[in-house]
Order: structure tokens, then sequence, then C-alpha cells
């Protein structure tokens, strides 16, 4: 962003590119919190099954969507395979799928919020 131009400025001082950056930052900052919280929880002795589910449905999904919002970012260099971008939204989708796929995370957060 700080090298691409776009309508004669660096797609950096754009006030699009500037929100989607912020944006992407607050859903790293929360997802960090997330794990954190969970990781806290276990270090004092607790339970936190659904906090570390929470944690891991909610970094995952956020990866990949950051990661996405980067590759808009970048334009047609951010789909090329030589790009790194493009690499790391690949090796982040897979976080969704293994060691427990967003749907067995929400299963377990629902069973959680239900008293079970």
């Amino acid at each position: 962003a700080h090298e691409r131009r776009s309508f004669g400025k660096a797609l950096i001082e754009h006030q699009a590119v500037n929100f989607r950056l912020a944006d992407m930052a607050t859903r790293i900052e929360a997802g960090r919190q997330l794990y954190l919280h969970a990781a806290r929880l276990r270090d004092a002795g607790a339970p936190c099954l659904k906090e570390a589910s929470m944690a891991k449905l909610f970094a995952s999904e956020m990866a990949e969507k950051v990661c996405s919002d980067a590759i808009q970012i970048h334009g047609g260099y951010g789909y090329v395979a030589d790009f790194p971008v493009e690499r790391i939204w690949r090796d982040v989708r897979v976080t969704q799928i293994y060691e427990g796929a967003s749907d067995i995370q929400r299963l377990v957060i629902g069973r959680a919020l239900a008293g079970g």
C-alpha cells in the first residue's frame, strides 16, 4: 500500500484503504484479546473450552478475512501466486478446517451457552 500508486498517490493515502486497514487491525487485535483471555483462564486452571473455541473460531475466520482484504488492497498483484499475500491467504484458509473446523467450534460454543 505504500509502494503501489493509484490516481497519483500511494494507496495508503486513500481514505478507503485506510478504513480497510483500520478494520483489519481492529479484527487482529480482537482475535489477540480472545486468545489471551482463553490462555489466562487456562493458566488459572479455570474452565476455558468455550473461550478457546471462541478464540479459534474468531481468529481463523478473521485471518481469512484480513488476508482477503490484503489481496484486495494489492489488486492484481495480491492474487499472483508469487506474491506473499496470496500464499498467506492459502495457508490461513486451512485454519478454518484443522484442529476443529469452524462449525465444530460453533457447536462447542452453542453447547456451552445452552449449559451443556
